[in-house]
């Protein structure tokens, strides 16, 4: 079943029920809820999208109205793609020519805190609100609640969705730092939901933490969808980092599943007291590894364990979960977790390994290349065949990722093959450093220029890892070139720190004249690893 009947579903079973709130106030049943996004819904077909406009932008944060704008957006048979704000204004503007939006959905006060420049219309969420009138609300509430879900899902054109529709497109950095659009079906989503509910047996006591944007699939599936699409319910927050808030959020509404990452969870630990946390039962990590000195203070702490999980934007996001005892009802040997792994793969998904240079299939607990196969696998990059081609093969996603798989089936991440790095959550591409940082040091570029730098990551306790520069002597102060990195618009996670650079006489290559990367990341370590 698609998400959005699902969707419908839910919120007529939940229609006097808490099912979204938020840290500016809002507090939502399931029918104000249904009430809302079918209102701006019919808003959006008859006054703001072209017949032929396809895709929509979205440029909003983990918010009620954030959601119902995502919503509104797939009940109006539309694709939603939500913008990474935390990124400069011309890889934004890139990101919206390739997806050909003409129609941005934003709201006046985020864009007052993060101003952009934009190559499309902005539509504001406070204009679009004061258009729906008394008569527009009742309506819409009268069809939320009174009419047959068969009869509303015709009306809606929900019955003309196929599985393999497109719902939503995520843009992520690859490794070469060129924006790639994932494509992601209503399927590959219903599959994720599919899986969690089945292994984390969602009820309508649940309550999800929502501080992942919805720009990152986690957010997008797991904050948004998963909340709706189910027994579940959800509470935003903008700022995961604000531990204070998110405390208060947390014992205010009552909080079972906390979504974050390890550098997240740490902060909790800080100002999330006991008490405060005492309804939480399911601190769900991933996009970096988890510290077992992380598990075990949280468990002291808390007295349960986080459950470590894995996944990719291409993958929905999630390929593989722990399940915590509490939730699987198995204890013992037939325990559903395993420390130091990040679970096995979900239901009707398969895993394996493959010997990265031979393409050949090895066995158990043999280390290898990482591939997934199932319906969480995406439909493709948007406009990229060739690098979709790249990954994909006879239906398996190659995850760039090194692991090996135990004889029960358990996964553990053993490295990392393609070149980036998970600082506190966000991926960061090493390519798109090392090409700036080349742009920068070399005032006298030639058609063949060497490789003057090479950039490579150490572990971190803070964030996960710690970016490093390898490079030949430096004609201007690092101070100078690290200015001029922020000026080229890159994040600042993307920013090496001052005590991160290591000259050196030559760069270590291959004969191929390629960069051996082991040999960078020995160096690395060998100077910088604590």
């Amino acid at each position: 079943m698609i998400p959005a009947l699902r969707f419908i579903q839910q919120c007529r079973s939940a229609w006097g029920r808490a099912k979204v709130a938020d840290s500016a106030g809002a507090d939502l049943t399931g029918g104000r809820l249904l009430t809302g996004a079918l209102a701006f819904r019919k808003l959006l077909i008859t006054s703001v999208l072209k017949p032929d406009e396809n895709m929509v932008g979205l440029l909003l944060p983990p918010s009620a109205g954030g959601a119902i704008a995502n919503i509104a957006v797939t009940l109006a048979g539309r694709v939603s793609v939500n913008l990474n704000y935390t990124l400069s204004d011309d890889v934004v503007n890139f990101c919206i020519k390739e997806a050909g939006l003409k129609t941005i959905l934003t709201s006046k006060k985020f864009m007052e805190k993060r101003p952009m420049k934009l190559d499309a219309e902005l539509v504001f969420m406070e204009d679009l609100k004061e258009k729906i009138s008394g008569l527009d609300k009742v309506m819409a509430m009268a069809v939320a609640k009174l009419m047959p879900i068969g009869m509303l899902t015709n009306k809606l054109g929900l019955q003309n969705i196929k599985s393999d529709d497109l719902i939503t497109i995520i843009f992520t950095s690859g490794s070469t730092g060129e924006p790639k659009g994932v494509m992601l079906s209503h399927g590959n989503i219903a599959s994720n939901l599919d899986a969690a509910n089945e292994l984390y047996h969602l009820n309508d006591k649940d309550m999800i933490l929502g501080v992942l944007p919805f720009f990152h699939s986690f957010g997008f599936t797991v904050g948004m969808w998963l909340a709706f699409a189910t027994d579940s319910a959800a509470v935003y927050h903008f700022n995961p980092l604000d531990a204070r808030m998110v405390a208060k959020l947390i014992e205010k509404h009552k909080v079972t599943i906390i979504a974050a990452t390890p550098t997240f969870l740490k902060s909790y630990m800080k100002r999330c007291d006991v008490e405060q946390m005492k309804t939480v039962d399911l601190a769900l990590v991933g996009a970096e590894k988890m510290p077992p000195e992380l598990r075990d203070a949280w468990r002291e702490k808390y007295n349960f364990e986080p459950t470590e999980a894995y996944g990719t934007t291409e993958l929905s996001p999630a390929a593989a979960l722990n399940v915590p005892d509490k939730r699987s009802g198995k204890s013992g040997a037939e325990s559903l977790t395993r420390h130091g792994t990040v679970g096995r793969p979900i239901p009707a998904t398969a895993a394996a390994v493959f010997h990265p240079e031979t393409g050949e299939l090895l066995g158990n607990n043999q280390e290898g290349l990482l591939r997934i196969k199932g319906p969480n696998v995406m439909l493709g990059y948007l406009n990229c065949p060739d690098k979709t081609a790249e990954v994909m093969f006879d239906g398996w996603y190659n995850t760039g990722d090194i692991a090996k798989i135990d004889d029960d089936g358990f996964i553990e991440i053993t490295g990392r093959q393609s070149r980036f790095s998970k600082i506190g959550g966000e991926m960061v591409p090493h390519i798109r450093i090392e090409q700036e940082l080349t742009r920068i040091i070399d005032d006298d570029l030639t058609d063949e220029p060497e490789i003057l730098c090479a950039v490579t990551a150490v572990p971190d306790a803070k964030k996960g890892e710690r970016l490093i520069v390898l490079h030949k002597p430096f004609a201007k102060p690092i101070a100078e070139v690290l200015n001029e990195l922020q000026a080229a618009g890159l994040p600042n996670l993307w920013i090496p720190s001052p005590e991160s650079f290591l000259e050196m006489e030559n760069i270590p290559l291959l004969g191929t004249g390629k960069l051996d990367l082991k040999a960078v990341k020995d160096t690395a370590m060998e100077h910088f690893a604590k």
